[in-house]
């Protein structure tokens, strides 16, 4: 077999682990949109707070330590204890239930029945209190996460390709443990969305808010459950991503590379938001492997803006997105 298609199927495989990530932030942008018809831009910054305060809780960090010394001239930065893994997400999980309340009663109460765009800068301004917030309650110093996820080459993958192609392929087991996490949300978030009456009372809340409250949906209920159910989408993004590059304040950019996996798969799609991020992760690895050398390199950097272009001109509403018809 030829090198260079042997080192094309590891660029693949490996594309294909990488848009695995990418869909797993777009995951929270669609929940969102399928529930309350609102872009969430602070999506990214709410994988970034999780993944702060998962490594807080995990070190026994005390909260706002330096605005508690700052003020009172102490020197107290840590508990005296570390917390196991496993507690500390489900730690981290309430945090992120107590956001999505506070959200609700603070912002999005106020704001039912006004226009997207009105709610899309609410979003914008969440996303840079959030981000402060962080940085008050943290620290801005960047952070190793270990919550026991494997990480490094997969073996039995490199020995297997070895001796069938005589080429060890490079396969990050975090990767693929990222892969399956990705694979068994989907399916919960399709049979959550499909098959239970709370998942029904979404669809309905976003269809129209005024409606929905008419036949006895609650705006509050509904709205807490789906900004939960994001930040729990977020979290786990962030325990992926932080663990594979660390967790600082560019992690908070990871929702940049979303945007194009939801203008290919549609905003309105679980199962798009899956496919949208394994064509932007394939495409992206193999126009860098075939084009990149020709001109220049560093075509990762906006590859999926450019196709997300391209469809954006024929097929505005993404592959699995529901078509707008305006009636006049």
């Amino acid at each position: 077999m030829p090198e260079q298609l042997i080192f094309a199927m590891e660029v693949t495989l490996n594309g294909l682990m990488a848009g695995v990530l990418y869909a797993l932030v777009a995951l929270g942008f669609v929940l969102i949109y399928k529930a309350s018809g609102i872009f969430n831009y602070a999506q990214g910054v709410m994988a970034l707070f999780a993944a702060m305060t998962l490594v807080g809780i995990m070190q026994g960090q005390v909260p706002f330590s330096h605005l508690i010394n700052a003020v009172f001239g102490g020197h107290i930065t840590h508990f005296g204890w570390t917390v196991p893994s496993f507690v500390a997400i489900a730690l981290t999980v309430g945090v992120m239930v107590l956001l999505a309340w506070l959200v609700q009663v603070l912002v999005m109460k106020h704001l039912v029945g006004q226009e997207p765009i009105i709610l899309f800068m609410a979003t914008i301004g969440l996303a840079y209190f959030l981000e402060g917030v962080a940085d008050l309650m943290w620290g801005s110093e960047i952070k190793t996460l270990d919550v026991g996820l494997p990480q490094g080459i997969n073996l039995w993958i490199d020995e297997t390709t070895f001796n069938i192609f005589g080429y060890g392929f490079f396969i990050d087991n975090l990767d693929i443990v990222a892969t399956v996490i990705a694979a068994l949300l989907v399916a919960g978030l399709v049979c959550f969305a499909q098959y239970t009456k709370q998942g029904r009372a979404m669809r309905a809340v976003a269809d129209d808010h005024q409606a929905a409250l008419s036949v006895g949906i609650s705006l509050n209920f509904i709205w807490v459950l789906v900004w939960s159910v994001a930040g729990f989408v977020a979290l786990v993004a962030g325990i992926v991503w932080g663990t594979k590059s660390g967790v600082q304040f560019s992690l908070s950019l990871i929702a940049l590379k979303a945007l194009p996996v939801l203008m290919l798969g549609g905003f309105t799609s679980i199962p798009g938001a899956i496919v949208g991020g394994l064509i932007i992760g394939v495409g992206e690895k193999l126009f860098e492997f075939a084009i990149g050398p020709m001109v220049g390199g560093a075509t990762e950097n906006w590859f999926a803006y450019v196709l997300a272009l391209i469809f954006l001109v024929f097929r505005p509403q993404g592959l699995f997105g529901e078509k707008i018809i305006e009636r006049v």
